[in-house]
């Protein structure tokens, strides 16, 4: 039996329909805007989304930095989270990549930024200050174990930053598990944001991509920095019949993965070694805090055949996905608890 991968949903495998709808691809040019089933796949991402457009992209860092250049110029700044997935993650590319200066501000554990210190941030006008150019959010928040952002909340950060005419970018890499948790329609989670980004590779399953969704006037001119920043795939038909389908069949199946975080997390609070607030689990991931040393506890439940994240000198996260069923989480609390059993006897 292979080993029982709790790392990330990103290693999900496309379902047997996805790769039959892959063979099946009607395909064309997509740098032209040729690819039918490219075309098809954007129009549907935007409609989902309540967005006028939508552009493909063949990852979520790459659709947060097109997003950023698209609203940015040189010098500029934007807001975000100091535990935001742009700001850990994705290599600086905003300053890299585009000159644009980043300013955090602190995310509660249930990824909200204040709004008075967001406010606060804003640049007042004066030669000596970048622009501050753009707001970022994030829903679901990745690093705040997967918290999901309320409407309200985003509403109320949208009429902020239209009182101060600066956009609002949402990363939504993870949105429709937003929307099936609070069991909303996704469009209540990104009403009144300028841009959203959203993943087909993590909870819904499809092998590569990513869609960017704004205005139609936005999306022209981001294509011409996904060209800049080498995203343009030609006869991508091929992934995008796969997200396709991602979006038509595999939304509501996100609640099975919920149900077996909370079930996850609630085995790993009764496991000595471990500390879990089961109760905080909204979405599919659920965070650790480890009496040992994370990377050796990973290590050694590795070894075991459960693989999970190092979050921290002493944090692990585990995420539930297409793939996993409830008896892969009773066989990994299992292990795990084997595995702290003895750690804690050295």
């Amino acid at each position: 039996m292979g080993a029982i991968d709790l790392r990330s949903d990103t290693v999900t495998q496309p379902t047997p329909a996805m790769r039959e709808a892959m063979a099946r691809a009607e395909v064309g040019d997509d740098g032209w805007g040729e690819d039918p089933t490219v075309n098809r796949l954007q129009e549907m991402a935007a409609e989902r989304l309540g967005k006028e457009a939508g552009l493909f992209m063949p990852s979520g860092t790459m659709s947060n930095l097109v997003a950023i250049l698209t609203h940015c110029q040189r010098g500029d700044e934007i807001i975000l989270g100091n535990e935001a997935h742009t700001f850990y993650y994705e290599v600086g590319g905003a300053a890299a990549l585009g000159g644009v200066h980043v300013r955090v501000v602190y995310n509660d554990p249930q990824g909200r930024m204040d709004p008075e210190e967001v406010e606060g941030a804003i640049r007042l006008p004066g030669l000596g200050f970048p622009r501050t150019a753009l707001i970022c959010l994030e829903n679901t928040h990745n690093r705040c174990g997967g918290a999901v952002l309320s409407p309200e909340y985003t509403a109320t950060m949208v009429s902020l930053a239209k009182r101060h005419e600066i956009p609002v970018h949402l990363d939504g890499a993870r949105i429709f598990n937003g929307a099936v948790y609070l069991g909303c329609d996704v469009r209540q989670l990104t009403d009144g944001v300028d841009t959203v980004s959203f993943c087909l590779s993590k909870g819904l399953s499809a092998p590569v991509g990513s869609l960017l969704c704004g205005s139609a006037d936005f999306i022209g001119r981001a294509r011409r920095y996904r060209r800049m920043v080498g995203g343009v795939m030609r006869q991508s038909g091929v992934l995008a019949a796969a997200g396709i389908l991602a979006l038509e069949t595999m939304v509501e199946r996100l609640a099975e993965d919920h149900e077996n975080a909370r079930h996850l997390a609630h085995g790993l609070a009764d496991v000595p070694g471990l500390s879990v607030d089961a109760e905080a689990v909204q979405t599919n991931i659920v965070i650790a805090d480890t009496a040992n040393p994370a990377a050796e506890v990973a290590a050694e439940l590795a070894q075991e055949g459960v693989k999970a994240s190092v979050y921290g000198p002493n944090r692990l996260r585990f995420v539930t996905h297409y793939g996993i069923g409830r008896e892969d989480i009773d066989t990994a609390l299992a292990l795990i608890a084997s595995v702290m059993t003895r750690l804690q006897r050295l």
